[in-house]
């Protein structure tokens, strides 16, 4: 019981910490509005780790790899102590294996924050077209660079937008691959497959 509780413990936490990270790596490479006051947050609640880590890693292209390293370090790390109160000691497990279920993990909830994004940003386009506040701004900002291709193959529909729909299409299967990759790496077995 007390090990369920300490994964249940560090799963919130990392996962958490784990989105924060991954926003700031979307925001940025989405070039959103820096002054945002959750982009400060975020920006604010992962310098602590992210400064010393592009020290070694600089970005490429638009791209913080520094972020996307620490997100994918999180991981490994959140899955190395699951493992150990799950076995109740240090796990025989290859490092790669570890880096591989955590990347393909990393990868998950990015697709995941997409998916409801893009649905925040369709509801608050039927509730509050328009609307200026903040994380409205930061969420269109976020799904811009993914629905903007789309749109600009799809023909106008007499003013209604079906893009949407066919990034979450797109999303879907990205996610199935995902889901089958992580059981292809025995993520799903051990059950591990967040």
């Amino acid at each position: 019981m007390l090990a369920e509780i300490l994964i249940t413990i560090l799963l919130i936490a990392s996962t958490f910490y784990l989105t924060i990270v991954l926003l700031r790596f979307l925001l940025q490479l989405a070039r959103a509005d820096f002054y945002n006051p959750i982009t400060q947050f975020a920006v604010k609640a992962t310098n602590p780790l992210l400064r010393p880590l592009r020290r070694i890693i600089p970005g490429w292209g638009g791209i913080d790899g520094a972020a996307l390293v620490l997100a994918i370090l999180i991981q490994a790390a959140t899955f190395f102590l699951i493992l150990i109160a799950l076995n109740g000691g240090i796990p025989a497990i290859n490092p790669i294996t570890l880096l591989v279920w955590a990347f393909l993990n990393v990868l998950d909830l990015i697709v995941k924050i997409y998916f409801w994004s893009v649905i925040a940003v369709v509801v608050v386009s039927w509730i509050a077209p328009g609307s200026s506040h903040p994380a409205i701004q930061l969420v269109e900002q976020i799904t811009e660079p993914v629905i903007r291709p789309i749109r600009n193959i799809m023909p106008s529909m007499g003013g209604l937008d079906l893009s949407p729909i066919v990034v979450f299409l797109i999303l879907n299967v990205v996610s199935v691959v995902i889901k089958h990759m992580k059981l292809a790496a025995g993520l799903g077995s051990i059950g591990l497959g967040m």
